[in-house]
C-alpha cells in the first residue's frame, strides 16, 4: 500500500475544503496545520447572510474586467485565508502552516501561479504563520516562507498582481 506523503495529504483536505466555495471565478480553499492537528480551514465565500456571488450568478470583478491580483475591495468573498484565520486563535496559529489550494470554477484547473492576495498575506502575517503550501497540481506543490514577505515588502514599491 502506498501512502499519500503528508504535505499532499494536507493539501487534499484544502481541496476538499475548497468545494465549499462560492465564487464563480476561482474557488480556493485552505487548512492550517500545526503540529499536524488541522487547527482551522477556509474557503472563499460572501460574508455571513449575505448572497454569494454563485446565488446572484455573477462576479463584479469579472463584469468590471478588473486583472487579476487587483481591487480586492470590489470581491464580494472573504478569501479562503481570511476565514481559516479569523476562525482560530492567533496563539494556535503561530508558527503553523498554511496549505492553500485554487482552481478554476469553470474548468477545474488548478490555478497557474496561485498566490495570497496583498490583504491575505497582510493576515498571514499578523497571525504568526511562518509558511505557505500551495499546489501546482495534484502532486506538486511550493512552498513559500512568510519571513520573505515581511523582508520584502512588496507594497513599498506599488507592486500589482502576481
Amino acid at each position: 500500500m502506498r501512502r499519500v506523503d503528508k504535505i499532499n495529504y494536507y493539501l487534499d483536505i484544502a481541496e476538499t475544503v475548497l468545494e465549499r466555495g462560492t465564487c464563480i471565478r476561482r474557488k480556493f480553499g485552505c487548512a492550517i496545520i500545526k503540529n499536524d492537528e488541522v487547527i482551522s480551514t477556509g474557503y472563499a465565500g460572501a460574508p455571513r447572510g449575505r448572497k454569494n456571488c454563485c446565488d446572484l450568478n455573477y462576479c463584479a470583478r469579472e463584469k468590471l474586467n478588473i486583472p487579476r491580483g487587483e481591487r480586492y475591495e470590489m470581491c464580494r468573498s472573504v478569501h479562503a485565508e481570511q476565514n481559516a484565520i479569523i476562525s482560530a486563535s492567533r496563539k494556535d496559529l503561530i508558527g503553523s502552516t498554511l496549505y492553500l489550494v485554487g482552481k478554476d470554477s469553470k474548468t477545474g484547473e488548478y490555478v497557474e501561479n496561485a498566490r495570497p492576495c496583498i490583504l491575505c498575506k497582510r493576515f498571514i502575517i499578523n497571525a504568526g504563520i511562518e509558511k505557505v503550501v500551495i499546489r501546482n497540481n495534484k502532486t506538486d506543490y511550493e512552498e513559500l516562507d512568510v519571513q520573505e514577505w515581511i523582508e520584502n515588502d512588496e507594497s513599498l514599491e506599488g507592486v500589482f498582481g502576481y
